[in-house]
């Protein structure tokens, strides 16, 4: 058998092609437009807020929140597959030389999103927090050491406990990341220095108890799995990913809105589509969650033109994404032994993601009228969300 290094390459080398593989459908020119409007109308708000910012505004606390928050979540990215708990056994110890390839990929492949936080508080910290470039540059430097001991505690501690009780460890991670960033950000050098020991000495303590333990292959194993698995889901609301079947479910609460397939022959194609976009999880928490996003961005966004943009371009993103996927399937239905129309199953998904957009630019309604604004520009946001779905409903070429 090959040493464990060229197994770590080999899988590597996969899993970077896989990744490439269906990237090339997700980053792709409407996601970009997408991503291009959210940054750009973010951005903007939030250099219009730093302007007219309180002084007193808890800066160090909101950022030593999310960079914890950003921290605390590591868990590694092995590479395993299922066979692996079989194979690798007789290879037990001398596993660490497959693991060290294995976190040093896990370090670099999520140390930047803690950064991309850590970019953005910038702003933020300079302005309100009065910080300087130097202390900018050694919280640069211990956000980079942070990452570093999340990885190695998430990963002692999982192999240690079997998986147990993780939120457990994530929870005090998150406390003692709070705490260190906060009085380092704050000026309290000795208080970050003591909590700084205190997390050295919760890493050391896992090493320890690992030692004593056996790998638990089946925990790694199923972690890996999952990663992947979520992956393969989020890439199949953009391209058609084989080995992915979305959950199926049945909401009962949901069962009035078949009012909208009245029984006959020609709302065959409808009621299916329908019944497909309640019933499959994929699709349906999608459209709950951008239309959330959408909600949330017309209550906090204090401009109205950001908030149009905004909500404009989830909208885009909601018709986009659930038009490919509803008509994307290639499976077996019955309906395709009956002489139809062949445009009738495009119609019917039009027919619901102008249903589905209406009830989206109905719940950013709500939340303008929750917020209190009623300027003629807060009130275009829901009439863009609708205009711009119909828009790429129209100009879409599937």
């Amino acid at each position: 058998m090959k040493n464990l290094r060229e197994v770590w390459n080999i899988r590597f080398v996969f899993y970077i092609n896989e990744l490439q593989k269906y990237l090339k459908y997700i980053i792709s020119g409407h996601i970009a437009i997408v991503l291009v409007f959210a940054i750009g109308a973010g951005g903007y708000a939030y250099s219009e807020w730093l302007k007219t910012a309180p002084s007193d505004f808890p800066a160090f606390l909101l950022v030593a929140f999310l960079l914890s928050l950003f921290l605390m979540i590591s868990p590694p990215v092995t590479l395993m597959k299922h066979a692996d708990g079989v194979y690798f056994l007789p290879l037990e110890i001398k596993l660490n030389e497959y693991f060290k390839l294995a976190l040093r990929w896990t370090y670099f492949s999520s140390v930047f999103v803690s950064l991309a936080v850590f970019v953005v508080s910038i702003p933020l910290l300079t302005k309100i927090g009065s910080m300087s470039k130097k202390e900018i540059f050694i919280l640069f430097l211990v956000v980079l050491v942070l990452k570093v001991w999340n990885i190695f505690v998430e990963f002692n501690y999982r192999w240690a406990a079997n998986g147990k009780y993780v939120w457990m460890d994530r929870f005090v991670r998150f406390l003692l990341l709070m705490a260190a960033l906060y009085f380092l950000m704050s000026g309290y050098y000795t208080i970050a220095i003591g909590i700084a020991i205190i997390g050295l000495v919760y890493l050391i303590v896992w090493q320890k108890k690992k030692k004593d333990m056996p790998f638990p292959f089946d925990h790694f194993i199923e972690v890996e799995q999952s990663r992947m698995m979520r992956f393969y889901r989020f890439a199949n609301y953009f391209t058609d990913v084989p080995h992915i079947r979305g959950k199926k479910k049945r909401r009962k609460w949901l069962d009035a809105f078949y009012a909208f397939a009245p029984y006959a022959q020609k709302n065959a194609q409808f009621y299916l589509i329908l019944r497909t976009f309640i019933r499959t999880d994929d699709y349906f928490y999608l459209w709950v969650r951008l239309t959330f996003l959408s909600t949330l961005g017309a209550i906090f966004i204090p401009f109205p033109v950001v908030a149009i943009i905004f909500t404009s371009a989830l909208s885009f993103a909601t018709v986009i994404q659930l038009k490919h996927a509803l008509l994307s399937g290639h499976e077996f239905r019955m309906d395709l032994l009956f002489p139809i129309d062949p445009d009738a199953r495009k119609l019917a998904v039009n027919k619901l993601l102008r249903i589905i957009q209406f009830v989206q630019a109905l719940f950013v309604l709500l939340g303008i009228l929750i917020q209190g604004e009623y300027t003629l520009l807060k009130m275009l946001v829901p009439v863009a969300v609708y205009v711009v779905s119909e828009l790429t409903l129209r100009m879409s070429k599937k």
